[in-house]
């Protein structure tokens, strides 16, 4: 029998791409929240309330893993300016306003707000760091964490119309363009998600007698 884990994300974008990423691991079914069987409740946006990535992803994983018994990948992550003494960080998604009505909302006015928040601070000084913090919680209660950071400028203004969140002013001087300029493959090689999750799926690849002896519900069958 094929060992599942659960992607504990209400995310699309963030689903895909954590999809794209792990999508060597061919002895592994990886599912997201509705194949688990894990209706959205409205306590869910309680639990990212901490004050560090690694507490918030940590807290996610055991929640899902605990709703659906099956070893669990949850993330935190976010945007640090170090001109903004770390903001919009853990608030990433809520920089601008917790009650957008919708993703590209909450993007477009996280984004606004940003660069009102940098004003006309030089680029050089508008230094930044994405930050991801996966937790893997295994049945029983072993939970493992996995760490990445890209870093980059903020611009003056959105550039590309690929990613999501901040990417279309998150600037890889390394790469000569934005996150939002790159193909999805590119974005992946070199982002804060690709580098902790790459790092996730080696851990499972050296867990796999251990995740092929983990329980499966069969109401998830």
């Amino acid at each position: 029998m094929v060992p599942r884990c659960l992607i504990a994300t209400r995310s699309p974008h963030k689903l895909g791409e954590i999809r794209q990423i792990l999508a060597d691991l061919t002895f592994i079914e990886l599912i997201d929240l509705q194949g688990a069987g894990v209706p959205e409740e409205p306590q869910e946006h309680e639990i990212e309330k901490f004050d560090t990535f690694e507490e918030n992803a940590v807290a996610k994983a055991r929640h899902f893993g605990a709703k659906s018994g099956l070893p669990t990948i949850a993330d935190d992550s976010g945007l640090v300016v170090d001109a903004l003494a770390g903001e919009p960080g853990v608030r990433s998604k809520r920089y601008a306003s917790a009650q957008a009505p919708d993703p590209e909302s909450a993007d477009r006015l996280n984004n606004e707000r940003l660069l009102q928040r940098l004003g006309d601070t030089p680029l050089a000084q508008r230094t930044a760091r994405y930050v991801c913090v996966a937790a893997l919680a295994l049945p029983g209660g072993g939970v493992h964490t996995f760490h990445g950071t890209a870093e980059g400028l903020i611009l003056g203004h959105a550039r590309g119309t690929g990613g999501f969140g901040y990417d279309p002013l998150f600037y890889d001087q390394r790469a000569g363009m934005t996150f939002a300029e790159m193909t999805p493959a590119e974005k992946n090689a070199r982002s804060h998600r690709g580098r902790a999750f790459r790092a996730v799926g080696r851990f499972l690849s050296e867990q796999r007698d251990r995740l092929l002896a983990c329980p499966t519900r069969e109401s998830d069958r």
